[in-house]
């Protein structure tokens, strides 16, 4: 039983910036990997950034350089700084946590509810 909260959706103009969070709550016994999605209308949903169970930081060639992931291990939240934004980017923001619970121990995959992301003049 893990809950993912989102927030930090919005409007944005192009090249502005918007930082989205993701916090996991529930009985959690391990976090193994974190990370973002997003779909935009009419597209398959498209991985975006993410910490792999190793650490390692993994982006879609899209978002090199304006995106940046990060997370803060004791509050269970990862993090989404996006600068330069285009209008490209405008898709619904999608958090994913691969954890396991205190009941069984067994890792699963979680979403959030999604943030809508719009960016436009």
């Amino acid at each position: 039983q893990v809950q993912l909260v989102e927030s930090g959706g919005g409007l944005v103009q192009p090249g502005g910036s918007l930082t989205l969070s993701c916090a996991a709550s529930g009985s959690i016994f391990g976090i193994y990997a974190m990370g973002w999605y997003r779909q935009a209308a009419g597209k398959q949903r498209e991985l975006v950034a993410a910490f792999t169970s190793g650490g390692t930081a993994n982006y879609a060639d899209s978002v090199k350089g304006r995106f940046t992931i990060s997370r803060d291990n004791a509050k269970n939240t990862v993090y989404l700084q996006m600068n330069s934004l285009k209008p490209e980017d405008t898709a619904v923001y999608y958090c994913n946590v691969e954890a396991s619970t205190k009941g069984d121990y067994v890792r699963r995959n979680y979403w959030g509810q999604g943030t809508q992301v719009t960016v436009s003049s």
